[in-house]
């Protein structure tokens, strides 16, 4: 049991800072605890890591011969992407394992393996990861080091790009009394949450309440914290807070890239107009007077998938608020619905709706074009980036069986939105727009 919980404690993990100077501001003190350096234990070997591809039906390149080529393919078979800093040949997302002594050996997950993601060749810390096939990661990872797959009590994710963090979250809780020792025996925490898809961290600058229940309060340190719940003491963490300040200050700090394609600017100022009378009063305005109203839309207005807001059960809000977390901001009690996010690079941040269900602009304002299952771009090069729509270009797939010459890669791919959790209705709102008003719109959402 006690493996099986620290396995999941690294899923999202974080890093504490190298020394830094005093004269350092808080978010260059985060970003080095988000990027240089990793103080918790190995989750595998060196050697799983090289071994991976041994488990590969596709075949995989000699590590031994050329390690840059074995590389880029471990990273494309479970989606991960280049780390835009030195990452000790690794990509984004994994980290060495530093032991006490300060001796780097076997490797862990970090949170960037979910907050990292690319676009157009570039990678960003920050950017969700749109790619990521979590479940086989830490599968084929696992096998490879040899050892048997913990058992699984939640589906984790059923396709790329969707991960199901707040159960592992809850699954970390559940075995930890309010003073933060384990216990023997989980507690009934009566929650069952979807997979999700993963928002972008440059939206925490405008927000005053996180999540997408918007129900805990954006400046909590230690609700960022709770995935260190596999391994660290209560002393552990409240060492530790003054890191995780620092590291949501660099949150903070974020900004999305620039839309990097030409820009229809007379038919984007019409759609300014189109989105300030339709949108601006739960989405804001943008600008340098914008205003974002942090509202929290009731469940039968916006009329999307529901089992991420009603999953979080109380015994689990409960608990959590008795602990230690929840002593300087309580997670609220009460469910409303979900909250309207900021748009800043929305552009970036395809498929859309909390749970990934709708894959352009253009199919969420008009919501008769979603495709039941879609299957996601074999990468997020611009190549597979539609400018027009706004979003990936897709692939529609029959609902039906799937033909049985579908290897187990190919299939990660596809996005079914009958699953449960991944509907993709609701947010009709851009319905009622006429075409043109619509192309208006998403000419003005490429400018945030």
């Amino acid at each position: 049991m006690r493996r099986w919980i620290v396995a999941l404690g690294l899923l999202v993990e974080f890093v504490v800072p190298s020394h830094a100077q005093e004269t350092d501001s808080a978010a260059d003190r985060g970003r080095r605890a988000m990027t240089e350096t990793g103080f918790l234990k190995p989750a595998w070997s060196d050697a799983a890591f090289l071994r991976a591809g041994s488990l590969w039906k596709e075949g995989a390149p000699d590590p031994e011969e050329d390690r840059a080529d074995y590389t880029r393919a471990f990273t494309h078979r479970y989606g991960l992407h280049p780390a835009p800093f030195e990452n000790d040949g690794l990509p984004m997302g994994l980290k060495r394992g530093v032991l006490a002594d300060g001796t780097k050996r076997g490797i862990q997950i970090d949170c960037l393996v979910c907050h990292g993601g690319s676009i157009g060749g570039t990678s960003y810390v920050g950017l969700g990861n749109t790619q990521l096939n979590l479940k086989a990661l830490l599968n084929e990872l696992t096998l490879a080091d040899r050892r048997a797959l913990p058992p699984s009590t939640f589906v984790l994710n059923s396709s790329r790009g969707t991960v199901n963090a707040g159960m592992v979250a809850a699954v970390l809780l559940s075995v930890r009394n309010t003073d933060l020792s384990f216990r023997y025996f989980p507690l009934p925490m009566g929650t069952n949450l979807p997979e999700m898809d993963v928002p972008p961290w440059w939206h925490m600058a405008r927000k005053a309440t996180m999540y997408y229940d918007g129900r805990t309060d954006a400046r909590s340190v230690r609700s960022s914290m709770q995935f260190l719940l596999g391994e660290k003491t209560l002393e552990q963490f409240k060492d530790l807070e003054p890191t995780f300040r620092d590291i949501l200050a660099y949150f903070k700090s974020l900004k999305p890239p620039p839309y990097p394609f030409a820009v229809d600017r007379a038919r984007a100022e019409r759609g300014r107009v189109v989105f300030k009378e339709n949108c601006a009063r739960c989405h804001g305005t943008y600008g340098p007077d914008g205003v974002y109203p942090n509202k929290i839309v009731e469940l039968d207005v916006i009329g999307t998938d529901p089992a991420r807001a009603h999953g979080l059960g109380l015994p689990l809000v409960k608990h959590y608020n008795a602990t230690w977390f929840g002593e300087d901001y309580p997670v609220n009690e009460k469910m409303t619905g979900y909250q309207a996010p900021p748009l800043d690079g929305i552009w970036a941040t395809a498929p859309y709706l909390h749970n990934g269900s709708v894959p352009t602009l253009a199919a969420l304002l008009d919501s008769s074009q979603r495709p039941t299952r879609f299957k996601r771009p074999p990468s997020t090069g611009f190549e597979h980036y539609d400018t027009v729509n706004v979003g990936w270009k897709h692939e529609v797939v029959p609902e039906g069986p799937l033909p049985s010459s579908t290897t187990p890669f190919e299939a990660s791919f596809i996005f079914d939105s009958s699953r449960f959790g991944l509907g993709n209705q609701g947010h009709t709102f851009g319905d009622a727009l006429s075409d043109e008003e619509r192309a208006a719109v998403i000419e003005y959402l490429k400018t945030l």
